[in-house]
This record gives C-alpha cells, structure tokens and sequence, in this order.
C-alpha cells in the first residue's frame, strides 16, 4: 500500500512538472511576436521622440509615450488573436503580473515627473527643500531601464530561457549606465535597451519555435 502510495505521488509530481514545462514552451513560443512588437514600438517612438524633442518643442514630445502605449496595446491584442489559445496558468499570470508592475512603476514615475516639469504638481509636494537640487540630476531613462531589466531577467528566469535573461541583464545594466554616460542622447539608449532587451530576444524565440 505504502508503494502504491509513493508511486501515485511520484506519478503526481511528473504530472505537473510536465504540465508546467508544457505551460512555459507554449508561452515562450507566443511571447516571440509580442516581445518584437512592443520593442520596435519603444524603438521607434524613442527615435521620433529625439528628433522632435531637438528640432520642435523641447521635451513636450515625452507625451507621445502615451500614444505608443495605445499603439502598443491594440497590436498586442491583434498578435494574441493569432497565437495559440494557452489555458491561464501560474506561469502565465507571474509574467502578467511582472510586467504590469514594470508598467505600473515606470508609467507613474513618468507622469510625476512630466506633471513636476510642467508646473503641474509643485516640487515641494514630491521632494524635500533639501534634496530639490537632487532632483535636477534624476535620470528617468536610467530608471525605466533598470526596471525594465529586471522585468525581463525575471520573465526568463519563470521561463527558463538564458537569452532571455542574458538579454535583460545586458539591458537593464548597460541602460542604466549607458543613460548616465550620455546625457544628451536618453532616446538613443533607449531604442537600444529595447533592441536588446525586447527584439533580439522576441527573434531568438521566434525562430526557436519554427524548429
């Protein structure tokens, strides 16, 4: 009986180890075109971004990333319809949940900052007298891009796929540097972060899945 007994829980284990595996192939073959899609979205729209901010109005241009996020969104839903039909799972709902908190963090820290910038929301209210100077050396790009680095090193840990993680870490690190070295050029690291970090990745997977 007591055989049996480890032989059903073994059995049990396999079940949903495999489950589990079968979950994380069939969310890494679909999550090819959307990695593609939102990183030439978040490249393109940086590059728009550059060129209007130096040669017509300065960084008003910033709320054009709302417009990519709109954008971004109704391609997502079209390239979900044409994917495989994968059951909610623990797997799918982490990566949901890491990337809407990626969201959640960058898109408010963006709006805070753009209401502070246009005299919306006074300084004082967000920072301290003391650390306002603090705040003209605040680095927004370098912030999204550690964020974002995070989000996908953890989307490739949950699915187990090293140029996923690989591609995050380089992003999310070289950004955050790459941002502070070049000041002048926020948009240009970028549309590299999301290159790295989204399209090489997003290709990676997409041609893993036609083998």
């Amino acid at each position: 009986m007591e055989e049996n007994m480890n032989l059903t829980a073994e059995r049990s284990l396999e079940i949903i180890r495999n489950s589990i595996e079968r979950s994380q192939r069939a969310i890494a073959k679909n999550s090819g075109l959307p990695l593609m899609w939102w990183g030439i979205c978040v490249m393109v729209f940086a590059l728009i971004i550059e060129y209007l901010w130096k040669n017509h109005g300065g960084p008003a241009w910033n709320f054009l990333w709302f417009v990519m996020w709109v954008v971004g969104y109704i391609g997502n839903r079209v390239i979900d319809k044409k994917n495989e039909t994968v059951p909610t799972t623990f797997v799918g709902k982490t990566i949901g949940h890491v990337w809407s908190t990626f969201g959640i963090f960058c898109g408010g820290i963006g709006l805070i900052l753009g209401l502070i910038a246009g005299g919306v929301i006074p300084v004082k209210c967000i920072v301290p007298d003391t650390y306002i100077n603090c705040l003209v050396y605040m680095n927004i790009t370098s912030i999204i891009s550690l964020c974002f680095g995070i989000a996908s090193t953890i989307m490739g840990l949950v699915l187990q796929n090293r140029p996923i993680q690989v591609c995050g870490l380089v992003a999310g690190f070289g950004g955050f540097f790459a941002a502070l070295y070049y000041p002048m050029h926020q948009m240009y690291v970028m549309a590299v972060v999301a290159l790295i970090g989204l399209v090489i990745p997003g290709l990676i997977v997409h041609f893993q899945s036609k083998k």
